[in-house]
């Protein structure tokens, strides 16, 4: 029988943002870190690292995830426990957090690791629906991660994540399409959208090719769903 001292506990964390692909598509992306010892060497995971005496999980989970990615979400939700007897060569247990963020946020920690010299050369940024082989059992680790996503977006503001503070509702559908893998009847959205009553109009507007369009905002007076008894203390990163 396996001792609990012969347990490690390890964290990783899934970082997803929605970026353009060469088609001008909207799709989702995470980074990846390329191993450089074995079991798996030269396979590709997710970013991760121990778990140490002095920490909490989700502020190992931020440590380990800076130091690798050079990102620093100002929120990680813990997804779920990974502890499968079988899924490493040791014994170990997974708790693995996970946050969304906006492309202009990713490029602009991206560029400050690098200007400062410790950014690793192993790191790449994948879409989901192309990611290769990948070590240990990160594959359903990213297939749990999607499958939150695509649940909570029905009633929460996940999508939004993805988006800047003001955005048009094109902008918005197009998020919820990449989440959903489908496409949505943009009336039948603006419909749905205003109908709920979660956004809010403002008095600005999109210019470009095309007519302007409205920029929207988040109604964050209205609770889109219960938190629970745990805190934003209790879960966010200190």
């Amino acid at each position: 029988m396996t001792q609990s001292s012969d347990i490690r506990v390890a964290v990783s964390t899934v970082i997803l943002t929605l970026r353009r692909s060469d088609d001008g598509a909207a799709v989702l992306a995470l980074p990846l870190v390329r191993r450089t010892r074995e079991p798996f060497a030269d396979r590709w995971a997710l970013p991760g690292g121990w778990l140490t005496v002095e920490e909490s999980p989700v502020d190992a989970a931020a440590r380990t995830l800076a130091e690798t990615t050079g990102l620093s979400p100002s929120y990680l939700e813990q997804l779920y426990a990974f502890g499968a007897v079988d899924r490493s060569p040791t014994r170990v247990v997974s708790i693995v957090y996970w946050a969304l963020l906006r492309q202009d946020d990713v490029q602009e920690q991206i560029a400050a690791h690098r200007a400062s010299g410790r950014a690793p050369e192993n790191v790449r940024w994948f879409d989901v629906e192309d990611l290769p082989a990948l070590a240990f059992d990160h594959a359903r680790i990213i297939e749990y991660a999607l499958w939150r996503l695509r649940n909570k977006v029905g009633y929460s503001r996940v999508a939004q994540g993805f988006l800047p503070e003001e955005f048009t509702l094109a902008e918005l559908r197009e998020a919820y399409e990449s989440i959903l893998g489908r496409q949505l009847d943009p009336a039948n959205f603006r419909r749905q959208v205003e109908a709920a009553g979660n956004l809010l109009p403002t008095e600005r507007f999109r210019t470009g090719s095309h007519r302007p369009a409205r920029l929207y905002r988040d109604n964050t007076d209205l609770e889109l769903a219960d938190r629970g008894p745990l805190g934003p203390e209790e879960t966010s990163i200190r």
